[in-house]
């Protein structure tokens, strides 16, 4: 065995035995290990965590547009003309519906995602009251991404049955800056320990292909491991037109490979899940599962389409993923 393979073996088990990699071992790591390497690492991680389990989730736009935010990548923002619709908080019979239609095809999780900076105390009570209405009649494992939330609005979530937050850090805290300035890292953040603080489990991730460097995918990658959360969704941008991101080249496919497994590394135990952009990585998925990922988002997703729940399943099926 050289020296190279015997390093890899080393952190290899000592990452199983809980040890963690920082921002510059982790760089160290992706500057000197061969690609195939990284890749194979990141697989045995996840099959050591996960085995052959594969979480499915799927998401609601549950009220579209208006949003006060001028978050650089996203369709929602009121500061940038496009084509979404725009519609208030859904009403509990749609919401129903499409959660049987999602527990029906076998998926795991069902979230309600609203546009927006946050729901006022009146909205939460009306959503509270539609995920009640689901935890009673729908088998299925329910979450929220609603915003900044309050610690008083995370609580009345858990107590309607809601099991997990999604807040997305979307980006590196050294970057997040430049994509949007109307809210910052450390609001997000806030909003996670409360979170975890009335018992939720965590869901949060990025968007990757944003102009930032590979040294902050590493850095976002680092920072949600210090936060310590369940899941974690690679968006890759999908440029929208109308949206300040709208000419953004895209990464390279070894790039999008790259931080997959470097997302895996850096955080061994968590769901690496696919998540929006799909479309743009189709060629990839196929690699892409054995680069470290353990679940995805399955259905359309909030502004652009995603791929087809059977369609889904069949891939992860055909790759021995027990959903």
């Amino acid at each position: 065995m050289n020296s190279h393979i015997s390093t890899l073996t080393e952190l290899e088990n000592r990452l199983i035995e809980g040890y963690r990699i920082g921002y510059d071992e982790a760089l160290a790591l992706l500057r000197t290990t061969p690609e195939e390497d990284l890749y194979a690492l990141a697989h045995r991680l996840r099959t050591h965590y996960q085995g052959q389990r594969f979480d499915t989730c799927s998401i609601m736009n549950a009220r579209s547009g208006r949003c006060s935010e001028d978050c650089k990548w996203c369709a929602q923002s009121k500061f940038y003309h496009t084509d979404i619709h725009i519609y208030p908080l859904v009403d509990e019979p749609e919401v129903l519906a499409e959660a049987q239609h999602n527990a029906a095809k076998g998926v795991k999780r069902f979230s309600l995602v609203t546009s927006g900076r946050s729901l006022t105390d009146r909205e939460i009570d009306k959503v509270c009251r539609i995920y009640r209405q689901l935890g009673s009649q729908v088998k299925i494992h329910l979450c929220a991404s609603m915003g900044l939330l309050n610690r008083e609005q995370l609580q009345k979530l858990k107590e309607s049955g809601v099991e997990r937050y999604h807040c997305n850090l979307e980006t590196a805290p050294s970057y997040f800056k430049q994509l949007c300035t109307t809210h910052t890292p450390e609001e997000k953040i806030q909003t996670i320990r409360w979170a975890k603080e009335v018992g939720l489990s965590i869901c949060s991730g990025g968007i990757i292909g944003m102009g930032e460097s590979e040294e902050q995918r590493v850095e976002l990658a680092v920072t949600l491991q210090q936060i310590g959360v369940d899941s974690i969704p690679v968006n890759v941008l999908n440029p929208i037109p109308g949206t300040a991101l709208e000419n953004t080249p895209p990464l390279s496919d070894r790039h999008v490979l790259r931080a997959m497994a470097m997302m895996r590394i850096i955080n061994p135990s968590a769901d690496i899940r696919l998540a929006g952009g799909r479309n743009r990585i189709k060629h990839l998925e196929e690699r892409l599962l054995f680069c470290g990922v353990s679940a995805s988002i399955v259905g359309d997703m909030l502004t652009t389409a995603g791929s087809k729940i059977d369609t889904d399943f069949t891939l992860f099926r055909s790759h021995g993923f027990e959903i």
